[in-house]
């Protein structure tokens, strides 16, 4: 990087620092102040935060890795703003009546405390272990190939990185809570999406333009039945994105991820009311329809400039951080620096203040339910140090395991999704849903996700001929994924015909239909025909995307 390059990165850490100080300096006397931003969020800052905090290594080093190897497969996973309408149009009013802190704490209110607690430990764990984890090895990779530093000091200059990342994270994430997450993420957005968008306009333009990238990549087959790389539905028998498994798939795992999972929905329970909530939920999928265009088509750039001889792609996952480092001029490399320093931290300081926010809520309180605010948050600053901790103790596990670990962590979503997505489902969708039912369909639908996984770590001298085999580790992911949401929801169904029906009082307003007339009109009041338009236009932007690449 040139000396331009280190202003504008100077200044962006100038920008970030200013805010923190800012959102410092407003204590957070109550819990809600540093859990949920004293529910006082407005629509922009919840629609920065929800992409900003979806976008991490997965991204800039997955999606776009993605794009250089297998084209337009992972689109589906991208193009999921019609999820993100869901959550803004007919959860938000659910999560609104309930007023509760955390996700595992509505299953309490929808279920029972023994299903609180199971959601509560899924949730922790698998952040720590594999979002957190996942996060900070991909950031040590992709700032040591941008920079293009081998070691500072005599020390690996990934471990600079990677420690450096989470350590100043977490400072910032400790001491201003929830708002710092949602503030920095006002700045970080912009940040993101120009200096990606550089990318792929330079790009495009060093290759020759769109036609010449679509008519390179429409060239390579991806599979035996002569798919190519520019078409989102791939052959029945590809064996990774069969379009009977990728549609419903990937929608389950959208599901669960947008709708359900703490990380994300923690953004709207800050908003200041329902219409805050709501327009936050409709700007961030209006963003969520931009990564396929700054990360997974510079994939395809970054594959088609290799074809042509003007750069050099070692490997797929480094597509991104090559564009950067080969083709951008001076000032630009600095900005999307920046950008990637910008995804990393806001992930990151996501999963620390969501990770604090269910350990203090769900457990801490549970534990001492009289404890006094300003413990609480103590508590909660705590708990951040301690997920910080564990996620630089994690780091030489993942440098040591590397890239097959980082393969295998990919699958986890698909095999976390399909039990807590029936839960919250048939949760929400029907009163009959028993309290065993919910807390039977989280165990079970975890237990048989987990089964696959470790079989896949660990069962390499299983026979191909063995029905352990057959059933666990032959399917196809997403196959196997969709069996195990029904699986789960057909198990749900069973336990509440034989066990004790909800207390219909006690749920009343956490299912659909139950929402007395002044809840429904507090919800039809807090939307105009401005938010009915906007949402139309993304999706028929979604529409217009699967069309075109059909």
């Amino acid at each position: 990087m040139g000396t331009l390059d280190w202003i504008v990165l100077g200044i962006f850490c100038l920008g970030l620092i200013g805010i923190i100080i800012w959102v410092v300096r407003q204590k957070d006397e109550t819990s809600t102040d540093y859990f949920l931003a004293g529910r006082d969020a407005t629509w922009l800052a919840i629609g920065s935060s929800i992409f900003a905090s979806n976008i991490g290594s997965e991204h800039l080093v997955g999606l776009a890795g993605a794009g250089a190897s297998s084209g337009m497969a992972m689109a589906h996973w991208e193009m999921h703003g019609w999820i993100i309408l869901i959550l803004g149009w007919f959860f938000v009013p659910f999560y609104a009546r309930s007023g509760v802190f955390t996700m595992p704490e509505f299953l309490e209110k929808r279920y029972n405390k023994g299903s609180r607690s199971v959601l509560s430990i899924i949730s922790l764990v698998s952040y720590v272990f594999t979002k957190v984890a996942v996060t900070v090895y991909a950031g040590g990779i992709v700032f040591k190939q941008v920079f293009g530093i081998e070691s500072m000091f005599g020390i690996d200059f990934f471990w600079i990185s990677a420690v450096g990342l989470v350590v100043l994270t977490g400072i910032y994430t400790t001491l201003g809570g929830m708002k710092a997450v949602l503030w920095t993420s006002v700045l970080q957005t912009p940040i993101l999406l120009i200096g990606s968008l550089a990318v792929l306009v330079i790009g495009l333009i060093k290759l020759g333009g769109w036609h010449e990238m679509m008519t390179i990549c429409r060239a390579v087959p991806v599979n035996s039945a002569g798919n190519t790389m520019t078409q989102l539905m791939r052959s029945a028998s590809d064996p990774e994105y069969p379009w009977t498994g990728v549609i419903l798939g990937s929608a389950i795992i959208g599901f669960w991820y947008w709708c359900t999972d703490q990380f994300i929905v923690q953004r709207v329970l800050s908003g200041r009311n329902q219409q805050e909530s709501r327009r936050g939920a409709i700007l961030g999928a209006a963003f969520k329809l931009t990564p396929v265009f700054i990360f997974l088509i510079p994939g395809m750039i970054a594959y088609s400039l290799n074809a042509k001889g003007m750069i050099n792609l070692t490997s797929s996952d480094a597509a991104f951080s090559i564009l950067v480092k080969e083709l951008l001029p001076l000032g630009f490399k600095g900005l999307v620096v920046g950008g990637i320093l910008a995804a990393l931290m806001s992930s990151l300081a996501s999963l620390f203040n969501s990770s604090a926010t269910l350990f203090t809520v769900d457990f801490y309180l549970k534990f001492k339910p009289k404890a006094p605010e300003k413990e609480l948050v103590r508590v909660g600053r705590i708990a951040t140090v301690v997920v910080v901790v564990l996620g630089i103790l994690w780091i030489p596990v993942m440098k040591g395991l590397g890239k097959v670990l980082y393969a295998y962590l990919q699958d986890v979503q698909s095999l976390l999704a399909p039990g807590i997505a029936a839960v919250f489902l048939l949760g929400v969708a029907s009163k009959k849903t028993t309290p065993m039912a919910g807390l039977v369909g989280l165990i079970s639908g975890f237990t048989l996700g987990m089964t696959r996984l470790a079989l896949k770590v660990f069962g390499s001298g299983i026979g191909h001929d063995s029905l352990i085999y057959k059933v666990f580790l032959a399917p196809n992911w997403l196959h196997y994924e969709i069996a195990l949401f029904f699986l789960v929801i057909l198990i749900m169904i069973v336990t509440s015909f034989s066990t004790a029906k909800p207390d219909q009082v006690a749920i009343k307003g956490l299912y659909f239909g139950s929402a007395t007339a002044e809840q429904k009109a507090i919800t039809r009041a807090s939307w105009n025909n401005w938010d009915l338009l906007f949402s139309g236009l993304i999706i028929i932007v979604i529409v217009a995307f699967y069309a075109y690449f059909w």
